[in-house]
């Protein structure tokens, strides 16, 4: 069997310190370098990055600037097809920059006659009718298309997409595997309020926070009910800041609300710099329960058979939990912290039994994780 190498550009939010979106890009190196050692096709990625040498030091791929246009081009001209992916790219709730940004990437490859690939992306919000047409004619002219819900995959097709023309599969995330260090290296980042290492055996409760309402109300919300819970429950407040540096702030934002929680024997951490995404996968791995706001720390704790609480701020939150069997706690305009607090111990007393109901479903959405990568390098393979 004859080997051929095939250059592969990805476009995504990759280079910005955001760990959930970093784990997306791990997610798509590494799925691909699996199922090319299954094939006769070898991957040769070039990541678009707003870091590039932080991203070539990361993942050891070659990249370029994703906002140098002469260098973007000529890689998809090198290039033998693009990926577009994964995560939540053709939105415009943040503004009206990404959706022209993202389709204008893959309409460059596609006018250079390559071909390009949809990898598990989360579309919508759309609100502005404008970028319809836009995303119809460039998704239409794609080589492969798959969303990670099937929100998603109704817009599509209202967009006249074919049913058929469309895969639902789980976030790339969903098959991260864990580092090759060992916990105990990986768990000394953590640090509680003061600096000092925390070591413990009191169940750890991750939690991942960000600034959202403008008032603030929901981080007040959720430090009442975690401190709810600290009088109930001596537990390990583990923080983790999933976006550097705003979800730091956001985060000691909440321990500042929370005080001294030492009299009932809990403690409160929080790691620090961590941005390897799958160092933050070892961490939420050690936990017990994660309290969620960003998508990816639902998805890292679902990954690692690890009960998430949902806090949405966004459908992709709810979506993402419903493909769990399982509903958000609340939303952001609308928290309960005594519900919260309640949900969480709940699931600290009923966690074999938690992950008994949903064990079986988690192993097949990582499976389920892979099939972008197996159809691409499939097409790639026929190609060849």
């Amino acid at each position: 069997m004859v080997t051929t190498s095939q250059k592969l550009v990805i476009s995504g939010y990759y280079g910005f310190r955001n760990s959930g979106d970093e784990a997306v890009l791990k997610s798509i190196l590494t799925a691909l370098e699996e199922e090319s050692h299954r094939s006769n096709v070898t991957i040769e990625p070039i990541v678009l990055s707003g870091d590039p040498e932080s991203t070539t030091l990361m993942y050891g791929v070659r990249s370029v600037h994703r906002m140098k246009l002469k260098e973007v081009r000529e890689a998809i001209k090198e290039s033998d097809g693009l990926i577009s992916g994964g995560g939540s790219l053709l939105q415009d709730a943040t503004g009206l920059k990404s959706i022209p940004y993202y389709l204008g990437v893959i309409k460059l490859a596609q006018w250079l006659k390559k071909p390009t690939f949809i990898y598990a992306q989360g579309i919508g919000p759309v609100n502005r009718k404008m970028f319809n047409p836009m995303i119809r004619s460039v998704f239409k002219a794609c080589n492969y298309v798959s969303v990670r819900d099937e929100q998603s995959a109704e817009y599509l097709r209202g967009l006249g997409l074919q049913w058929n023309q469309i895969h639902v599969v789980p976030d790339p995330v969903m098959g991260l595997p864990l580092p090759e260090a060992n916990a105990e290296e990986v768990s000394s980042v953590a640090v509680n309020a003061q600096g000092a290492s925390v070591h413990n055996k009191l169940p750890v409760i991750g939690v991942s926070v960000r600034f959202w309402e403008s008032d603030r109300k929901e981080l007040t919300a959720i430090a009442a009910g975690l401190k709810k819970l600290c009088s109930k429950k001596a537990v390990h407040l583990r923080f983790m800041p999933f976006h550097l540096p705003i979800d730091e702030q956001a985060s000691r934002f909440v321990m500042e609300m929370l005080g001294d929680l030492g009299n009932n024997g809990s403690e409160v951490s929080i790691t620090k710099d961590l941005t390897d995404p799958q160092l933050m996968l070892q961490e939420v791995s050690n936990c017990d329960v994660v309290i969620g706001m960003r998508l990816h720390s639902l998805i890292y704790a679902a990954s690692q058979y690890v009960p998430p609480v949902g806090i949405s701020y966004d459908p992709k939150i709810d979506q993402f939990m419903l493909r769990l069997d399982s509903e958000t706690v609340g939303s952001t305009d609308a928290l309960d912290g005594d519900k919260l607090a309640k949900t969480v111990a709940n699931l600290l007393d009923q966690r074999s039994q938690w992950l008994k109901e949903h064990e079986e479903g988690i192993t097949e959405l990582k499976q389920e994780a892979k099939v972008p990568a197996q159809q691409i390098i499939k097409y790639l393979g026929r190609k060849g």
